[in-house]
């Protein structure tokens, strides 16, 4: 018989998957509690949208806690490129040409939070020198560069959102994860989209749908720690699967 893999190509095509299962799921993870502490801990306490005095005087009152969040936010950005690699190499044996797209949305996502980002610290510059109540023109500067984050962001959201629906187009046809996280996947970008464009052209938009939406990132997460500690079977170019005990075995073998 004429056999077609190598046995020693087994355990270094599953360590290689398994290792990048780990750096998305531990990366995925590290986001998922960064992101709210720096949101909702941090800039939703400091940030009142209907008054932009208070506003500019709280962040002034709480710099290091305000350049504590964008150091978060920063750290989330660069954790975005290394989940986008991981869950390439994840996934490109599903459908490389799918999956080289869905990882470049989540970067240029990554590059635009970080655009989106240096509005705050022009925040931070603005306030940095004020040692009483902010001025009427810093103020309005303090406003100007808030918004200006918001809006980069809420654009950034809708490419991210676009990258999970392209993710979970994966996922559905990856046997290692299945359709459930991957329809869930798709529902979380879904819930992103309509929440970017309804901040972006919806007057007043109050519904925060991702809210709702996001247990099949959560799952996601849970499953790439599953599939790092117990192996999966990944398949590769050359037709054979990587079973969790690290052996190979060919898709078929001829004689």
């Amino acid at each position: 018989m004429n056999e077609s893999i190598r046995t020693a190509t087994g355990p270094s095509v599953d360590h290689s998957k398994r290792t990048m299962a780990y750096a998305a799921a531990f990366g995925l993870l590290v986001m998922a509690v960064l992101a709210p502490i720096a949101q909702f801990g941090v800039l939703a306490t400091l940030i009142v949208p209907t008054d932009a005095s208070a506003t500019a005087t709280k962040i002034a009152g709480s710099l290091g806690a305000f350049g504590g969040a964008i150091a978060a936010f920063f750290v989330v950005a660069i954790l975005d490129v290394v989940v986008a690699y991981a869950l390439y190499v994840l996934l490109r044996f599903v459908n490389r040409s799918l999956a080289l797209a869905v990882t470049g949305l989540r970067v240029v996502y990554a590059v635009v939070f970080a655009v989106a980002l240096v509005n705050l610290w022009n925040v931070v510059q603005l306030l940095g020198s004020v040692t009483s109540t902010p001025s009427a023109a810093v103020t309005s500067q303090v406003t100007s560069s808030v918004a200006s984050f918001n809006n980069v962001w809420d654009i950034g959201l809708a490419i991210f959102s676009l990258h999970l629906i392209g993710l979970g187009a994966l996922l559905i046809r990856a046997p290692s994860f299945g359709r459930v996280i991957g329809g869930l996947v798709v529902v979380a970008g879904l819930g992103y989209l309509v929440d970017s464009f309804g901040r972006l052209f919806v007057t007043d938009y109050s519904l925060t749908l991702s809210m709702f939406t996001f247990i099949g990132e959560a799952l996601l997460i849970i499953w790439l720690f599953r599939l790092a500690i117990r192996g999966s079977r990944f398949s590769d170019s050359n037709g054979a699967r990587a079973v969790p005990n690290g052996a190979t075995e060919p898709a078929a073998a001829t004689s």
